[in-house]
C-alpha cells in the first residue's frame, strides 16, 4: 500500500490528488481501502494545520436568528425578558447556564459555541 504520514504541505496535496483519484473506488476494495486511510491522514493533517475556531457565541446567537427568519423577540423564551436579550446581545451581560442550556435545546445552537468565554463591553461610566 506504501502509504506515509502527511508532514508538508506538498505531501498533502498529493494526498489529495491521490483521494481524487479513488475516489470512486468501491468499499472493500484495495483502492478503497486506500482512499480511507488517505482520507483518515488528510483529515488529521487539515485539523493540525487548518484549525478553525468556533465562532463567538453573541455572533453564533445573531447568525442563527438572522438565517432563520426570527427576531431578538424569538430569544425571549430562551434568554428572559426583551432588556435581557438585549443586554445578551449587546454584551452587557454574559449568558448563563440556564441559557445556554435553553438556546442549545431550544434552537439547536451548538452548546460549546455558547460556553466559550467572551469580554464584556466596558462601560462607557
Amino acid at each position: 500500500m506504501d502509504i506515509q504520514p502527511i508532514k508538508t504541505e506538498n505531501d498533502y496535496k498529493t494526498a489529495l490528488e491521490e483521494v481524487e483519484y479513488l475516489f470512486n473506488a468501491a468499499p472493500n476494495s484495495p483502492e478503497g481501502d486506500r482512499l480511507e486511510v488517505l482520507t483518515t491522514l488528510i483529515e488529521a493533517y487539515e485539523e493540525k494545520h487548518y484549525s478553525i475556531s468556533l465562532p463567538d457565541p453573541i455572533e453564533a446567537i445573531l447568525f442563527y436568528i438572522e438565517s432563520r427568519g426570527l427576531s431578538r423577540r424569538d430569544l425571549e423564551p430562551f434568554i428572559g425578558s426583551r432588556a435581557r436579550v438585549s443586554e445578551i446581545l449587546n454584551r452587557k451581560r454574559p449568558l448563563t447556564l440556564g441559557m445556554i442550556r435553553k438556546l442549545h435545546t431550544g434552537l439547536g445552537i451548538p452548546a460549546e459555541v455558547l460556553i466559550q468565554p467572551r469580554s464584556l463591553e466596558e462601560s462607557a461610566a
